[in-house]
């Protein structure tokens, strides 16, 4: 396996993206320009840190995040593939895939416009078939400027059609959860996993006063979660998702995870593209499937 010197010596652009060791000594690439700042861990091809020029921290990360092998890192945008949540049919499986708790191989940097691209791939190995018995290829593109850009990119390239369920698990920054409010899903029927996925209708803006784990149907509408502590609204505009997932653990929830601090409920909420349960995909052999998202940011939320 290439060393992080090596691999910033073949990918590295220097005072700009540059191939460092992260936390517990993990290879991550971080982003330096005038647009923005990034730091992204080839662990899970995990974004953990994104800012656009003159603005605040718009992804949350635990203080506790484990950055360790087999482990996910709590915060960010985790990538959840093949499935979501629990695996119905193997309870023992990992929770949200194999590929959030793997390293990804580094494929390229890049400077595009304003921004810097950088690519990651991995594949059905050993150890995914233990779970998954599919062939597939996973190519992941971050683009990190004043917008923050990502596409998953999946090739099934075996010989029958498989089936998954994908995710980009975004856990935004706020500064308080239980004053943000998210738009966009207004009249959209969801399932309520608080509530053994009793199907309901959305009424006006999504509201957090408890612990909260929603899957919206058959929706491709932009997200805005609208924060009025920081000052600014985070936009989110979906590619090829159909579903739209909502979460937060509130306090309950908290304390039952090892790497999520009691109160840090209170500093994040999730809202993301997906596609799961009936809104899968199905791909036939040699079929090529991207889901994305497009991440912005507008308000006052301004670095001193």
């Amino acid at each position: 396996m290439a060393t992080i010197t090596d691999l910033n010596e073949r990918f590295g652009i220097p005072g700009i993206a540059e191939v460092v060791t992260g936390e517990n000594g993990l290879a991550m690439v971080r982003v330096t320009t005038q647009a923005a700042a990034a730091e992204i861990y080839l662990h899970g091809a995990q974004v953990t840190s994104w800012k656009p020029a003159a603005t605040e921290e718009v992804l949350f990360l635990s203080a506790k995040s484990r950055f360790e092998d087999g482990k996910a890192i709590r915060g960010g945008i985790p990538i959840c593939f093949p499935w979501f949540r629990g695996k119905i049919d193997a309870p023992k499986a990992p929770a949200h895939g194999v590929v959030r708790t793997r390293e990804w191989t580094l494929t390229g940097i890049t400077r595009e416009g304003d921004g810097v691209v950088v690519t990651f791939e991995t594949e059905s190995d050993d150890a995914s078939r233990k779970w998954y018995p599919h062939e597939f290829r996973a190519e992941y593109r971050v683009r990190a400027g004043m917008e923050l850009n990502l596409s998953l990119i999946v090739t099934n390239t075996g010989s029958d059609t498989m089936r998954f369920e994908e995710a980009l698990h975004t856990y935004h920054r706020v500064g308080d959860a239980e004053q943000v409010r998210v738009k966009g899903l207004d009249g959209t029927v969801y399932l309520d996993n608080m509530d053994g996925n009793r199907e309901k209708r959305q009424s006006a803006e999504v509201i957090f006063t408890a612990q909260t784990d929603n899957a919206y149907l058959d929706t491709t509408e932009m997200l805005e979660v609208v924060d009025p502590v920081l000052r600014r609204r985070i936009r989110t505009e979906k590619r090829n998702s159909r579903t739209t997932v909502v979460w937060n653990p509130w306090k309950e929830g908290a304390k039952a995870l090892a790497d999520l601090g009691d109160d840090e409920w209170r500093e994040f909420v999730c809202a993301e593209a997906s596609n799961i349960m009936e809104y899968a995909v199905e791909l036939a052999p040699g079929e090529e499937h991207v889901m994305g998202a497009v991440l912005s940011v507008q308000g006052s939320a301004i670095r001193d």
